[in-house]
């Protein structure tokens, strides 16, 4: 491989868990695929002592000219009150900047129900710098709150902003205290498919009056993180330590590619770690027989994805290849082949061993329960504020009991401060008489966080 200006280069490896054994009759293969990215930046991701290991490089990786942020910080009305949360959102704004690698590409917008750009202010991104980082503090010290909360408007901004240069990584901000009132969820919606894979984008919820679905759904689209601040004084050191991940991302646009032989049929295709995101309905077509699903940018990081197609029956002692997982980075110029950084295979073996074909890989099983975890504190919050207290009650106990028997711990944390556990093994709880709004908005905004499996 050259040697390229950077000197970290990250490298990608693809490892495949499963049971590929199948009784007769049997049709559905799953799978466990665990990519990883060593050698690039430093990111918040699954420690690398639990990845996979000898990673191959990623051909090209690395000589893009660098990484474009834009922050997007709500200054709407709301956040006057308290008066000290505009002061908190621009001090955590400041450290952001202060984190930012020189020669970052980089731009402020203040959005309220327009977005406006102001810094640099030109329609333009700036060049970091001791200079430019000083002035950006300076116009951050002028923002002030007032107006109303249309957060497609600023995303659309950051997306002009961030493909006004050419860079290999985008990324954006987001910062929100409110519910977003002064556009349509379809204007939302059509601003998300605009912007999706075109830039990635972490949101941040201050505070407890926003809509946590809305902030999740900019995360989820747009392939970024999402979480809840609800001590706008925590806002600083969220907010570095975001800027640290993104500055961490050395490779973007990478795509997992499904390739499945004639008569194969795809359920689905999901992240599972570090956090539960269904990828099935984001395909693009490469070919008559694969597909590629978006992951975004990469650092040093390892994620998990389950993949789990469905082949045609077929005879005791029989087998096929069910499926081929690749890693695709597309050409930057759009005209050339895309690399394959990485790959693996999904087998199906029909066999008349029933020991064999009746044992679930734990890798399978772990992240099964983690899904359904997900699904299930998502339904059980649902179903309390519905009034269905029975149903929340039923929901939520699951949930306890997939936390204690996976060794979720953050998540089984979250969950005792909206119910009582009675027997977590079984999922006995009582849903608590008061549940502070915080602590429901952080349970259900951190309810697609996963733990890793036990090896």
């Amino acid at each position: 491989m050259a040697n390229f200006s950077k000197s970290n280069v990250p490298q990608f490896s693809v490892e495949v868990y499963q049971n590929e054994f199948l009784p007769e009759g049997g049709r559905e293969v799953n799978a466990i695929v665990t990519v990883t990215s060593t050698g690039g930046g430093t990111t918040g991701g699954i420690p690398l002592a639990d990845a996979a290991p000898s990673p191959a490089p990623a051909p090209g990786a690395g000589q893009g000219p660098g990484a474009a942020v834009v922050l997007m910080v709500d200054c709407s009305g709301s956040m006057d009150y308290p008066p000290t949360k505009m002061r908190n959102a621009r001090d955590a704004t400041a450290a952001a900047i202060d984190t930012l690698r020189e020669g970052t590409r980089f731009a402020v917008v203040a959005g309220t129900h327009v977005a406006k750009d102001v810094y640099p202010g030109n329609g333009r991104l700036a060049v970091a710098d001791a200079r430019t980082k000083a002035q950006a503090k300076e116009a951050l010290r002028k923002l002030s709150a007032g107006g109303g909360t249309a957060i497609g408007t600023w995303l659309r901004l950051a997306d002009r902003l961030l493909n006004s240069t050419d860079v290999s990584i985008r990324h954006g901000i987001l910062l929100t205290d409110g519910r977003n009132e002064h556009e349509s969820p379809e204007d939302l919606r059509a601003a998300l498919d605009s912007c999706a894979g075109r830039f990635t984008c972490d949101a941040r919820g201050v505070g407890t009056d926003w809509e946590v679905k809305e902030v999740t759904g900019v995360a989820a689209a747009l392939l970024g993180t999402a979480d809840i601040v609800a001590d706008p004084s925590g806002l600083a050191a969220d907010f570095t330590r975001m800027m640290e991940n993104a500055m961490g991302k050395e490779v973007a646009d990478v795509a997992l590619r499904l390739w499945t032989p004639v008569g194969v049929e795809i359920r689905f295709v999901k992240q599972v770690a570090p956090t539960v995101a269904d990828l099935t309905a984001r395909r693009t077509e490469a070919n008559a027989r694969a597909g590629d699903y978006p992951t975004g940018s990469w650092g040093d990081e390892s994620r998990d994805y389950h993949v789990c197609v469905v082949v045609p029956e077929a005879g005791i002692g029989q087998e096929m290849l069910a499926a081929r997982v690749s890693l695709i980075l597309p050409d930057p110029s759009g005209a050339g082949t895309p690399q394959t950084l990485s790959q693996g295979l999904v087998r199906a073996v029909w066999t008349d061993d029933m020991v064999a074909s009746t044992s679930i890989n734990p890798q399978v099983a772990h992240y099964t329960g983690q899904a359904e975890l997900a699904q299930v504190i998502q339904q059980g919050l649902d179903a309390r504020k519905s009034g269905d207290f029975d149903g929340a009650t039923a929901k939520l106990g699951r949930a306890v009991q997939l936390a204690s028997a996976s060794g979720n711990q953050d998540t089984a944390k979250l969950l005792s401060k909206v119910v009582d556990v009675v027997d977590a093994a079984t999922g006995t709880v009582r849903l608590k008489a008061k549940v502070a709004e915080a602590d429901e908005m952080t349970l259900e905004t951190r309810s697609t966080k996963t733990v890793r499996v036990k090896k």
